[in-house]
């Protein structure tokens, strides 16, 4: 079995996040021109309730076999390995077909009373086998990155990406003709294939193993020295099930954030079609855009846990800081030239993506809390892999009930409506963010460099003068030819200060794929 170091693991699943989320972007582009921003807003809406429910069969449950699987690695049980897999599937399938039947039962009764718009329940029906699917390949991705092995996890995103992109398409188009209900249901059920894409990869890489161990030497025994070995579905639990909480806050929320808005809106006077629209707009476009980044930080996160894991094992508090360090400081640079971006060219993005100029004062509202979103998941990562679940809970908690709050008070407003929400979303990642920075702060002593913050704050000031003279000069007619160029010539500028300053070093370039080893 292949294992990667830290940076390696995280970079190989950079690679595959970034060619995701590039993929990912073409079905987010043609199904608002194809179905409309009321269709995206019919398709998005029945995802919250998804959400919880992955919440509730998977939630911590991949943590917990990756940290499980990576602690008995480090004692060489592969008996105990083994074990854990096992019993997590058995768990998770469990808990999938119990959510899965609850889901068709109540289908009616959501879409019709809880939901503005009881077109959704097409698409409520068409998502529930996504539950299983999910289920299983979650378990199989917390073992294989336990191993630290993130390649079966970077080929299942990239298969499950294509798919989705060829059937959502597809099925919505061909659906299209029998109404937009219908149409946001296919590109529901296109998203099931895709899953399940993806689900046979890791199966298939999961045989390939299998078919590598029958040919090895007979296991040695349980490295475990005569000690009595903790149970291995009490140990899941004891880990999974605060963490499944902490997200559970997050989902629940982001569940009521979906009914909060819609109800709210209709409060300021908005017709239910145009809410749909508006919600559509909002969590089909905009959001999107702002999350493109995360492909970074979601792999830093993934290759975060079983690292800190070992290090908190072994008392090493020395790499725990440093590996956080490196998380940090790559999302914090990384993140930070798409939120100049999407600041100086909100109108050209929106236009060029969706044809819909209008939204751009959206995109300019959230893209300086950006960068909160990016510094996010590494440090909920951090609090999860060394044992304080119940913490990162607490803080999504808190910052739940603020957004909530804030939704009902300012969307109801017909002088801000849909931008109320956004700023009733904004205070949340901001507020949940730094909560986060100081249990980490607390529980490990890191201090993030501030020095280091206010370097990258003048290259993105200078990146965002470079980026609006080369706009606004270049003599072409092409919008997109000169926003291209405009971006790349200021994003040059900025990689240059951060080698200037030291905040990027032949170090960190010696660590990406293909072009690393000319600078080792």
């Amino acid at each position: 079995m292949t294992k990667q170091t830290f940076m390696k693991g995280a970079m190989i699943l950079l690679a595959a996040g970034i060619v995701t989320r590039i993929l990912g972007f073409v079905p987010r582009i043609a199904l608002p021109r194809l179905i409309g921003s009321e269709g995206v807003g019919l398709y998005q809406q029945g995802y919250p309730f998804l959400i919880v429910m992955l919440t509730l069969i998977t939630g911590g449950i991949p943590l917990a076999v990756s940290k499980q699987t990576s602690e008995a690695l480090a004692l060489g049980d592969e008996r105990r390995v083994r074990h854990i897999f096992r019993t997590a599937m058995t768990l998770t399938i469990g808990l999938a077909l119990a959510c899965t039947g609850l889901m068709l039962l109540l289908a009616p009764w959501i879409t019709t009373h809880l939901l503005p718009d009881a077109r959704v329940y097409r698409s409520f029906l068409f998502m529930t086998p996504m539950l299983g699917i999910i289920a299983v390949s979650s378990v199989y991705r917390g073992y294989f990155q336990g191993r630290h092995n993130m390649l079966p996890t970077a080929y299942s995103q990239i298969a499950e990406t294509v798919l989705r992109i060829v059937f959502v398409l597809f099925f919505a188009r061909w659906m299209l003709p029998w109404g937009l209900e219908w149409a946001a249901a296919g590109a529901m059920l296109g998203g099931v294939i895709g899953e399940l894409g993806g689900l046979a990869v890791l199966l298939g890489h999961r045989m390939i193993e299998r078919r590598r161990e029958t040919g090895r030497p007979t296991a040695l025994p349980s490295a475990s020295g005569g000690r009595a070995e903790p149970p291995v579905l009490g140990g899941l639990l004891r880990l999974s099930v605060p963490v499944t909480f902490s997200k559970l806050v997050g989902s629940l929320s982001y569940l009521l954030e979906s009914i909060f808005i819609a109800r709210a809106l209709v409060a300021a006077g908005v017709a239910t079609a145009l809410a749909t629209s508006q919600y559509g707009e909002l969590q089909g476009m905009i959001i999107p855009i702002v999350l493109l980044p995360t492909a970074l930080t979601y792999s830093l996160s993934v290759s975060l846990v079983p690292s800190l894991s070992e290090a908190a094992a072994r008392g090493d508090h020395a790499i725990i800081r440093k590996r956080l360090h490196q998380s940090i400081r790559l999302a914090l640079v990384s993140g930070a030239p798409f939120v100049v971006a999407m600041l100086l060219l909100a109108e050209p993005i929106c236009r060029l993506l969706f044809h819909h100029a209008e939204i751009a004062p959206m995109l300019q509202l959230m893209a300086p809390l950006a960068l909160f979103i990016y510094l996010q998941s590494p440090l909920q990562a951090a609090l999860q892999a060394l044992d304080k679940p119940g913490v990162a809970l607490r803080n999504t908690f808190f910052g739940a009930c603020v957004k909530l709050i804030l939704i009902a008070q300012l969307a109801s407003n017909p002088a801000l409506g849909i931008y109320g929400a956004l700023l009733a979303i904004n205070a949340n990642i901001m507020l949940v963010t730094v909560l986060h920075y100081f249990s980490v702060a607390k529980s490990t002593g890191y201090r993030f460099k501030l020095p280091d913050l206010g370097k990258v704050a003048a290259a993105m000031l200078i990146m965002g003068a470079a980026l609006r003279w080369c706009f606004t000069s270049l003599p072409l007619d092409a919008e997109w030819l000169r926003a291209g160029i405009a971006f790349s010539g200021a994003l040059a500028v900025y990689l240059l200060l951060m080698v200037i300053m030291r905040i990027i070093d032949r170090h960190d370039v010696s660590r990406l794929p293909l072009i690393g080893r000319w600078f080792g």
